[in-house]
């Protein structure tokens, strides 16, 4: 990215407050009532999510942090942290919502990551924002570049978990979308489709 651009970016803390709070949302969503195929997509989404963010704090926000904060046993811990999500994501995915295990699964991540984001939220960040100023925004950039090489890996997936976790919404904009080119198309085309 250009120099332009980097300035025009989102501090790094900006965006992992705001992956934070795209988290707590998804929790808020999950009810131990709905179908299975809703609690199976907002757990994918949830997970993946949980895991892209983990991956870009660790290749760039904790080095950064930790050439300006050495020894710091908050951020020490931060790592663990995030071990200890990942093996409770692979349980859930190893459980399946079927499994009367799933519920309580999801509230200990839920737990687990509320407890991660109030430490990054209270110390790490303001840290971060006094140590790194000049650098949260080349930062932002490099933390978007690399989610997008990450989001790029797995289309299919978020796909279908977006429509699962959000299925009202999903059936709205696929209905707007088909009237669209149904109404679009050329009307040549579409009687030729229809004596076809």
């Amino acid at each position: 990215m250009t120099e332009n651009a980097s300035s025009m970016s989102p501090t790094i803390t900006a965006m992992i407050r705001l992956d934070h709070m795209h988290v707590l949302a998804a929790f808020h969503r999950y009810h131990a009532s709905s179908p299975w195929w809703r609690k199976r997509a907002i757990v994918n989404s949830t997970c993946a999510a949980l895991e892209i963010h983990a991956q870009l704090e660790e290749e760039i926000f904790y080095p950064a942090l930790n050439g300006v904060l050495t020894d710091d046993e908050r951020l020490a811990k931060s790592r663990p942290e995030h071990d200890e999500m990942r093996a409770t994501i692979s349980k859930l995915r190893a459980t399946g919502p079927e499994n009367a295990a799933y519920d309580g699964l999801f509230l200990q991540l839920m737990r687990e990551v509320m407890h991660h984001v109030a430490d990054e939220e209270t110390v790490l960040l303001p840290a971060a924002e006094r140590a790194l100023k000049n650098e949260l925004r080349s930062l932002g950039t490099a933390m978007t570049r690399r989610r997008l090489q990450l989001l790029g890996e797995r289309p299919g997936e978020i796909a279908v978990n977006t429509a699962g976790t959000f299925p009202v919404a999903t059936l709205l904009l696929g209905s707007v979308l088909l009237l669209g080119l149904t109404h679009y198309l050329p009307k040549s085309r579409r009687v030729r489709h229809a004596d076809d």
